[in-house]
């Protein structure tokens, strides 16, 4: 397996930030990767990229303004094997790299991931009051098959609304 590596750059418009790199990502070494995965239509069809990107597209979205990185960096078939103290840790990495780059925005995929990285029970989908430094927090659905409640057209619309409120 390898290091999935950040899609970053110095102020992005949009930093999305996955949980932590699936199998396939880190076996391929790109975000959002799992077939099933469902990151990549519901960018297309949120109105973030002109086209589906697959996975080893992922950076052309720095010419767009957008970036990838993720809560934890350590691989796992899914998600809830992570530790809280590694999404703590992790949390704590990401305000890090949020200060160093300065995007617009930071959208979080995952609201329980969220809530343990950052300490916030209450947490919901959509617009934070934190802030990191200038950088406005946003939540939104995990694009994971394992996530059924969110079909892709809905998906898709939580993806929008973020487009939108981000200036895309």
């Amino acid at each position: 397996m390898q290091e999935v590596a950040d899609v970053i750059a110095p102020g992005l418009r949009v930093l999305f930030c996955g949980i932590n790199p699936g199998l396939v990502s880190a076996a391929t070494g790109h975000h959002f990767a799992r077939p099933g995965n469902r990151f990549w239509p519901a960018l297309h069809l949120a109105g973030f990229t002109p086209r589906q990107f697959r996975p080893d597209e992922q950076k052309e979205l720095l010419e767009l303004g957008l970036g990838i990185t993720n809560v934890v960096p350590r691989p796992s078939a899914r998600a809830d094997e992570l530790t809280k103290a590694e999404l703590i840790a992790g949390g704590e990495q990401l305000v890090e790299k949020v200060l160093e780059y300065q995007p617009q925005w930071l959208a979080v995929v995952g609201v329980t991931a969220y809530r343990d990285a950052f300490g916030e029970r209450k947490a919901a989908m959509g617009e934070q009051t934190r802030r990191i430094g200038e950088t406005r927090v946003w939540i939104l659905p995990n694009p994971s098959g394992l996530n059924a409640h969110y079909t892709l057209p809905k998906l898709a619309a939580t993806y929008a609304e973020l487009q939108r409120v981000s200036g895309g």
